[in-house]
């Protein structure tokens, strides 16, 4: 596999929902802003987040700094045709305020040949709009079946759900991504809120002098090959999510954290949120 050519960072900037209540873009902008004067230099966003208004927003956000900001988005499966993908990336830019991004992927298996998808992905980087490309919810076989195609050898990530709740991916997933050098951008952390605080995670918090949800972040960010983008709209859920990623968790912590939220003792599908 290729690595990615752009130094991708450990914690990054989630924004699934942004962008869809006009009232609020003004706190998700100044979110965002604040993520980066903390030091979360990666923005993740998508074409399908608010119908594009998350970025816009993002746009808004990383105005005057954006040599300084590590940004990725994504493009739709329904329109990942080899043009149709060349016009969503097109369309993003514009959207951005940018005339590129760091990280290009394919929301999810489509319908779309994806060997369409990864040829417009090598064109588009031919051009310089994007920097690297990959894919998210692709489970092992769809990785397998996608880095054989002309174009796979250049998958510089998998975005996928994984948080302490969500640990199936363990087992095969995981694993071979590590193998091939495929980073893994961990997408809710927080299982979107329905994050069960069982009482180890409460022990190892309480020793830490964190919450327990700054806790769960850390977790993500032990494992080599993996980062973590939590979405937080609140500027003081961003002071917190950007201080998890300073949580050095020890030997024992990951142990009661392993018997609380163990990995499925058999294989499953990759989850989705």
């Amino acid at each position: 596999m290729k690595a990615p050519r752009a130094t991708m960072p450990r914690l990054g900037l989630g924004t699934w929902r942004m962008g869809e209540n006009a009232p609020a873009r003004a706190e998700e902008i100044a979110a965002l802003t604040l993520g980066l004067d903390l030091g979360a230099p990666m923005i993740d966003t998508a074409e399908m987040y608010g119908d594009g208004g998350a970025e816009e927003i993002v746009g808004r956000a990383i105005a005057g700094r954006r040599d300084d900001v590590y940004l990725v988005t994504k493009v739709l499966p329904g329109n990942a045709s080899y043009k149709g993908t060349i016009a969503a990336c097109e369309r993003s830019l514009k959207r951005l305020r940018t005339d590129r991004v760091d990280l290009y992927l394919l929301h999810w298996p489509g319908h779309h040949p994806l060997g369409e998808t990864l040829r417009a992905f090598v064109e588009l980087r031919r051009r310089e709009l994007v920097v690297d490309y990959g894919v998210s919810n692709f489970d092992i076989d769809e990785m397998r079946h996608a880095v054989g195609l002309p174009g796979g050898e250049g998958v510089a990530s998998n975005q996928i759900l994984y948080n302490l709740q969500r640990r199936g991916v363990e087992r095969k997933l995981l694993p071979w991504c590590v193998e091939e050098g495929v980073p893994i951008m961990a997408y809710s952390p927080l299982d979107q809120g329905r994050l069960v605080v069982r009482p180890a995670l409460r022990d190892v918090a309480m020793r830490h002098g964190v919450s327990p949800y700054q806790i769960a972040i850390a977790w993500t960010l032990v494992h080599d090959g993996i980062v973590s983008i939590p979405k937080a709209t609140r500027r003081e859920h961003v002071r917190d999510n950007v201080a998890a990623g300073r949580i050095l968790l020890d030997e024992d912590d990951l142990a009661a954290l392993d018997r609380a939220y163990p990995v499925p003792k058999r294989d499953m599908p990759l989850e989705t949120a």
